[in-house]
């Protein structure tokens, strides 16, 4: 017998795939060769149809049969019930977050807000997406909850793919929501959960705002 390897090689090659896809290397809709992966990674077809599975699971992909692999690209109803979906899950993150470990999540948040700025002034749409992925994500890893954990893994790669592809390029060039972050993290610091809600509320529903319209114009 034999051990298996911390990660098999389909998921190393969808982790990459994942990550490419957040960074925008791949644009919403655009279709992924099975074959142009296989060659860029030296791979056979076989970890690269696994790996496209494993994306599609996580509603990065979308695989039509006889046809290829795309990219997803989401339509306003299902910008609309993300953002209510996330609306739900992160406040209440919040609030068991600090109750449950309100250092740990200051500390992580804090990091994030660190990495934004450099990533405002270079205008790099691409770092600062990373940043702000990491700032929401931060009351989770806090909150002590895993099904909560869980429940907003089903969705935290499409909006961070959405994040940098179309609220990034226009993030950096304001300062809008560096300045949310920056007063989010302040609510949650001093334990104003209340306003920390309605704020959270309010930038998650105008992200969904410029993904709509971004989507439109395309």
């Amino acid at each position: 017998m034999k051990l298996d390897t911390p990660r098999s090689l389909a998921q190393r090659v969808m982790l990459r795939l994942r990550q490419a896809i957040i960074d925008g290397e791949f644009a919403l809709g655009a279709d992924i060769s099975e074959e142009m992966v296989a060659n860029s990674f030296g791979v056979s077809r076989t970890p690269v149809r696994e790996a496209m599975g494993l994306l599609q699971a996580q509603g990065l992909v979308v695989i039509r049969p006889q046809v290829g692999s795309f990219v997803f690209t989401p339509s306003a109803e299902d910008i609309n019930a993300l953002c209510t979906f996330r609306i739900a899950l992160e406040p209440k993150a919040a609030e068991l977050a600090h109750h449950h470990d309100r250092d740990g999540a200051v500390a992580a948040m804090s990091a994030s807000i660190t990495a934004m700025e450099p990533a405002v002034a270079t205008r790099d749409n691409i770092a600062y997406g990373r940043a702000d992925a990491a700032f929401h994500e931060a009351l989770f890893a806090h909150c002590g909850n895993r099904y909560l954990v869980e429940s907003y893994q089903l969705v935290a790669g499409r909006v961070a793919a959405l994040r940098t592809n179309l609220t990034s390029p226009i993030d950096v060039r304001t300062r809008t929501s560096f300045d949310e972050h920056r007063k989010l993290l302040d609510l949650f610091a001093r334990g104003d959960l209340a306003e920390f809600e309605r704020l959270m509320t309010t930038h998650i529903t105008n992200s969904g705002v410029t993904y709509a319209k971004a989507l439109k114009m395309d």
